[in-house]
């Protein structure tokens, strides 16, 4: 669990990166929760949207997939949110200095 000045971090991380997925009328399926897990594999942090047509609002959807990927919700901004899960094998972000 992210304590709130990690997250804090995080989000100032986060401004900077492009959405790298979509969630659209398609819903949320296995596929696209395994893309998302092998990105925060190699990212640790991403920021995906919910499209208008989806039958998710974006904090439903942040939700259901951090579950799946067993990822944290930093934040849902409007149709955005962004994804933390430390990285087993490319660790690039070190929380431990946050305090």
């Amino acid at each position: 669990m992210l304590t709130s000045k990690q997250r804090a971090y995080l989000r100032g991380m986060a401004q900077s990166y492009d959405t790298i997925f979509q969630v659209g009328k398609g819903g949320i399926s296995d596929n696209m929760c395994e893309q998302i897990s092998n990105a925060l594999e190699a990212r640790e942090l991403i920021k995906l949207r919910v499209l208008e047509n989806c039958d998710y609002n974006a904090k439903e959807a942040a939700n259901e997939i951090a579950e799946a990927v067993g990822a944290d919700v930093v934040q849902v901004i409007g149709t955005r949110f962004v994804l933390y899960r430390e990285s087993v094998d490319h660790k690039k972000i070190d929380l431990s200095l946050v305090r």
